[in-house]
């Protein structure tokens, strides 16, 4: 076995010193299988097998007690031994500092970083523009196998987010939902389906199932690019609102093309992105503030697989809030097209969640984020009181992995939608809402009526058309307005305690 050479084990009781700790750790690994991975790729024959592993933080203690706070997280269920792999301490150096510092004023004690036993799988150490892999013949490939650890899938699964997971007799308790592979495996799957860089996304998502939407998102945000800072943000419409939503600095787009606000100067890393020959399957654009709290937006396309599976990738990136924006079947007659629906429940008819969370699971409407969405609404609208309720509706949406549904015999859907009290229907937001609450993500549904197929009125090209084009702009609209609203808030509110399990991991 070929290694670095031992990085030792140390307390700490700095976050800084800490984090510098397990960066050394990451980076000597990282530098040694790249190295190693030239070699192999040269054609050299290493003389045994290659390994570095992921740095680790442990945190011990033998009390129930901890310091008095009002997060939700930063502290252990127990007394015990906790421990979790950390990688890319580059692009989660903020977020694992906040929480070794959480952990060192919580328990009083030093946290403990080392050299953990998990392989770092030679794939996650590729840099950002590395394809040397293309270069080899595939019998070099499959020697690949012999050299070095490829990745594990028993080492990735989400027991641990499930409530499923059970340590062994000596192993440490999870100090955090996902494991350093797991997070690297989201991180590649996310350039993959969105064509940014995982750097680029911001702490706070939109989610949508059509690209009008995007296309809309494109257009405020060059729009916001061409304007110095200080000049009116998204929202200048309303002068009260304008400087808070004028703090961005860069948008950012599929093949990580990065356009910089008026009169701000160019990073080195921008000359890197070129635009895709294709959009990928679920394109993600990044309205980017300095702090990291801007907005990142998704088209999901149409069904609940497509939901589930972004979702579960930018979950390690622990995002703050995430907010479903689409079209719904409204299915109440009393509903009008253009109406809009906030949703406060889910019928879970989208069924690719079933095995991570039961149906029997409860997913809650969390207050913050609804008020936050009603209150957008009253602010884009300009409406108030009764006018406001003539256009918002609060209710229970289903949603379905059947894109066909109207066509099966109506008494069944029709039936069910009634004993649920649902007002809407679509495929999406209940996938996007249940991951939320599986991944301890604040979530939050807002759609708009698009089409009544229960009272016979069906999209029609011609329609559907003009419908795009006098709603799409408001929603948007209402959506980031929304996100400014959650944004002030405080993470000890938008991080509550109703989204936290009996014996929760420390990380946030």
């Amino acid at each position: 076995m070929t290694s670095p050479t031992l990085i030792v084990t140390q307390s700490f009781t700095d976050a800084d010193a800490a984090l510098a700790h397990a960066a050394l750790i990451y980076d000597t690994g990282i530098h040694h299988l790249r190295r190693s991975l030239l070699d192999f790729v040269g054609g050299a024959t290493p003389p045994g097998r290659i390994r570095a592993c992921y740095p680790f933080v442990r945190v011990r203690t033998d009390t129930v007690a901890r310091a008095d706070s009002r997060l939700s997280y930063g502290f252990v269920a127990g007394p015990g031994v906790y421990e979790t792999t950390l990688t890319r301490p580059d692009l989660f150096a903020n977020y694992y500092r906040e929480q070794f510092s959480l952990l060192l004023r919580n328990h009083s004690g030093p946290i403990e970083v080392g050299m953990s036993r998990m392989p770092i799988p030679i794939h996650f150490s590729f840099a950002q523009h590395d394809h040397v892999e293309g270069t080899m013949s595939s019998g070099r490939r499959q020697l690949m196998r012999d050299v070095f650890d490829l990745p594990d899938l028993a080492a990735m699964d989400d027991g641990i987010a499930n409530g499923t997971h059970e340590p062994g007799p000596r192993e440490a308790l999870p100090l955090a939902l996902f494991t350093a592979p797991r997070v690297d495996y989201s991180l590649q799957r996310m350039r993959h389906y969105t064509g940014t860089s995982p750097e680029h996304f911001q702490n706070f998502v939109l989610f949508t199932n059509y690209q009008f939407y995007i296309d809309e998102f494109v257009r405020l945000g060059h729009e916001m690019m061409a304007k110095p800072l200080g000049q009116g943000g998204l929202l200048g419409d309303w002068p009260k609102h304008a400087a808070e939503s004028d703090n961005y600095c860069a948008f950012v787009e599929p093949g990580n093309v990065v356009t910089r606000r008026a009169g701000q100067p160019a990073e080195a890393e921008d000359a890197l992105g070129a635009p895709l020959a294709r959009l990928p399957q679920m394109p993600a654009y990044h309205l980017q503030r300095p702090d990291g709290s801007g907005i990142t937006m998704v088209n999901i396309g149409v069904g609940p697989a497509n939901a589930k599976n972004i979702s579960d990738h930018i979950a390690v990136l622990r995002p703050h809030a995430w907010l479903m924006l689409g079209h719904c079947a409204g299915l109440r007659n009393t509903q009008e097209l253009g109406d809009y629906v906030l949703a406060h429940g889910y019928v879970r008819e989208d069924h690719v969640l079933d095995e991570e969370l039961p149906l029997w699971v409860p997913i809650p409407a969390l207050a913050e984020v609804q008020q936050a969405l009603e209150q957008a609404v009253a602010d884009v609208t300009q409406l108030q009181g009764f006018e406001l309720k003539k256009i918002l509706r609060t209710g229970t949406v289903a949603s379905t992995d059947n894109r066909n549904w109207e066509l099966l015999p109506q008494r069944g859907p029709e039936r069910r939608f009634s004993q649920s009290r649902a007002v809407a229907l679509d495929m999406e937001s209940a996938t996007i809402a249940a991951n939320g609450f599986r991944f301890r993500v604040p979530y939050g549904t807002l759609l708009c009526v698009s089409d009544k197929p229960l009272h016979g009125e069906i999209k029609l090209p011609g329609m559907a058309n003009a419908f795009y084009r006098e709603r799409v702009d408001q929603h948007l609209r209402i959506g980031m307005r929304a996100i400014e609203l959650l944004r002030r808030q405080r993470l000890d509110q938008l991080h509550s305690r109703k989204l936290r399990s009996f014996a929760e991991v420390a990380f946030q």
